[in-house]
C-alpha cells in the first residue's frame, strides 16, 4: 500500500530544540561567576597573583615568563626512573634568545593542598624559591615573608 504522504526532509542545520520542547541547555552558571572558571583557570590566577605581588619589588620578573603545566615531565627513554619527590615547580635559565622561565606544576600542587587558601600559599612559597634560584638570591630576599605561616 503506498502512502500519498511523501517522508519528511531531514533538516538541513542542527537542531534547535529537543524532543520534548524544552530548548537546548545553557552552560549552569554565567562566565563572569567564580563556578564558571576551570580549575585550570583558577590555579593559573593564583600563579598570577603571586607574580604580581612579587613584581612590585623585583620588576626585573617582567622578563620572565611563568607557565603552568599539568604534570612535570619524565626523563627520556634512556634515563633511568627516579625515585625522588615529585617535583612542585622548576626553572628554566635565559638562552639561544629564550627567556628565563619558571615554572609551576599544577596537579601535584592541588594533591598536597585542601583548600584555596592553602593552595595559594604553597603557589606563592613556589614562586618565591623558583625566582630566588634565577636570581642567585635567598627566597627571604625576594620575599620578607617566605616562610611565615
Amino acid at each position: 500500500m503506498d502512502s500519498p504522504v511523501p517522508p519528511r526532509a531531514a533538516a538541513p542545520g542542527p537542531r534547535r530544540r529537543d524532543r520534548h520542547g524544552r530548548g537546548m541547555r545553557g552552560p549552569i552558571a554565567p562566565p563572569q561567576v567564580p563556578l564558571a572558571a576551570s580549575r585550570a583557570e583558577v590555579f593559573a590566577d593564583l600563579v598570577q597573583d603571586s607574580v604580581d605581588r612579587l613584581e612590585r619589588r623585583w620588576p626585573q620578573l617582567a622578563d620572565m615568563d611563568f607557565l603552568v603545566l599539568e604534570v612535570p615531565r619524565l626523563g627520556g627513554a634512556g634515563e633511568p626512573w627516579n625515585d625522588e619527590a615529585v617535583p612542585l615547580g622548576g626553572t628554566m635559565a635565559a638562552r639561544d634568545g629564550h627567556r628565563a622561565r619558571v615554572i609551576v606544576y599544577r596537579r601535584p600542587v592541588e594533591i598536597r593542598t585542601k583548600g584555596r587558601d592553602e593552595r595559594a600559599a604553597l603557589v606563592h612559597e613556589i614562586v618565591v624559591e623558583q625566582v630566588a634560584e634565577l636570581l642567585g638570591l635567598t627566597p627571604e630576599t625576594v620575599d620578607p615573608r617566605y616562610g611565615e605561616d
